[in-house]
């Protein structure tokens, strides 16, 4: 459903700064169910590991890639940042080596139909090293052939022949952050990028037939207003994306203590951000872009936007997905894998990564086995995050539950919710209404009990 600007929402300026005081509090991006914040290191590496030899269907690899020249202030990924280009090749074996010993669980012959390189920054690799890792995928694993292949980009530190060399290997699909083109915000975030090079990145991404492009934003970030903003989100529709990923800064000095520095230039106060939002949803609107959910936008027709609409859009570590269901297998220094019963992530730090490997042994560090009621209250999080409705007669119908006393802690915050005009009831169907797509976050945190535990390290809502 397209929404033409903040009165498709059906909300006055003046409603929406209300909610958002109201709403705008710490709470998970429901990535997964339950959140990170409950890994721990408590159950075994094998324990967790037993659960891939379960899986025989279909693999969705994720690799990740943590070499960055410089540290952007703003960002919350876990990074290794230098200049050392030497590393990359030591990587890569630790990369194969960890590949092969995945191998001796995982059943052979699976086919792989979606694959990412995440970072850091993946095109940090010379285009030699990304042609030697597309050819140690190829060797070990069987890709379908209508496997999504997609990988994210730095447009400043990127070369034609990074480009050349990701579709060489079978990449697809891109995605690349801008954050902000303004020069000031850039200055203040320690990322600077000008438009001229955004735009070499596109021209490059399509003349090597890449089938879908992505564009990150950032709003919330020290310098933006509304009227710099919007010139932003202008240069970005000259681009010409696919999708558009608009994301809520997540302020949170207590993990990446570099974030400290941005409160020197001052953060938008509760006022601009709203502006900055209202910015978004007015001008991709008016551009035909459909929202998909939680920050996410694409074209009509998008493979998300029919996903969304035939009810099979799925969320995972990547975001949104149009195929849900498949294990995640993931590699690289603090990526996390996924199957149907448990979470397992690797070692953080590089020392120990290469350690645990060094020993024979996958470099698992932390993770958790996800019971019967784990997978029941993700699955009903993550239908509303997706379907934007949750039909509670038939989930309870196929769980074997009285939803309404599975979720009895949900009453209260449910009927909060609706009295807010943020959630609408009919009959057994509860259904997110145009303006609680602002808050979806809050709407998972109502079928959440084990919430108030760490509450308050996760990022603002809004």
């Amino acid at each position: 459903m397209e929404m033409g600007g903040m009165s498709g929402i059906g909300l006055g300026h003046g409603e929406l700064v209300e909610l958002v005081r109201k709403y705008n509090r710490p709470g998970p991006r429901y990535t997964s169910y339950p959140t990170a914040l409950a890994f721990t290191e408590e159950v075994g590496a094998e324990e967790l590991l037993v659960t891939t030899e379960e899986e025989t269907g279909p693999l969705s690899l994720y690799f990740h890639l943590p070499f960055c020249e410089t540290l952007c202030w703003f960002c919350g990924c876990n990074t290794i940042i230098t200049r050392d280009y030497d590393q990359v090749g030591e990587y890569l074996g630790h990369l194969e080596r960890e590949m092969d010993l995945y191998g001796e669980w995982s059943a052979a012959g699976r086919p792989v139909e979606q694959l990412h390189f995440g970072g850091g920054t993946p095109n940090f690799f010379p285009p030699a090293r990304i042609r030697e890792l597309g050819a140690a995928l190829h060797r070990r694993f069987r890709f379908a052939d209508d496997a999504e292949c997609s990988v994210e980009l730095a447009p400043s530190t990127l070369e034609r022949e990074h480009v050349a060399a990701f579709a060489e290997i079978g990449m697809n699909r891109a995605s690349f952050g801008i954050q902000d083109t303004n020069p000031e915000v850039q200055k203040n975030i320690h990322r600077i990028q000008p438009h001229a090079k955004n735009r070499e990145t596109m021209g490059w991404l399509r003349e090597h037939g890449f089938a879908s492009v992505n564009i990150d934003l950032i709003y919330g970030l020290p310098g933006q207003t509304v009227e710099s903003f919007r010139r932003t989100l202008d240069d970005v529709m000259e681009l010409e994306p696919d999708r558009i990923a608009v994301f809520n800064y997540a302020h949170v000095p207590w993990i990446r203590p570099a974030q400290k520095i941005l409160e020197r230039s001052g953060l938008p106060d509760a006022e601009t951000r709203i502006g900055l939002l209202t910015s978004i949803f007015e001008s991709l609107s008016g551009h035909g872009f459909v929202m998909i959910g939680l920050d996410h936008f694409a074209r009509p027709g998008d493979e998300l936007v029919r996903a969304r609409e035939e009810r099979t859009l799925q969320r995972n570590f990547q975001g949104y997905s149009t195929r849900g269901g498949r294990e995640i297998a993931a590699f690289g220094v603090s990526s996390i894998s996924q199957t149907t019963r448990a979470y397992r992530q690797n070692h953080k730090d590089l020392v120990s990564y290469r350690a645990a490997l060094g020993a024979g042994r996958l470099p698992v560090a932390r993770g958790l086995l996800v019971s019967r009621e784990d997978r029941l209250r993700r699955e009903a999080i993550h239908r509303i995050l997706c379907d934007l409705e949750l039909d509670r007669a038939a989930f309870g119908e196929k769980w074997g539950i009285d939803f309404g006393e599975f979720f009895a802690h949900a009453r209260e915050p449910i009927e909060e919710l609706r009295e807010d005009g943020l959630l609408e009831e009919e009959g057994a169907l509860l259904r997110v209404t145009p303006a609680g797509r602002l808050f979806l976050r809050n709407i998972g945190m109502a079928l959440d009990p084990n919430l108030p535990a760490g509450a308050g390290r996760y990022s603002r809502t809004v």
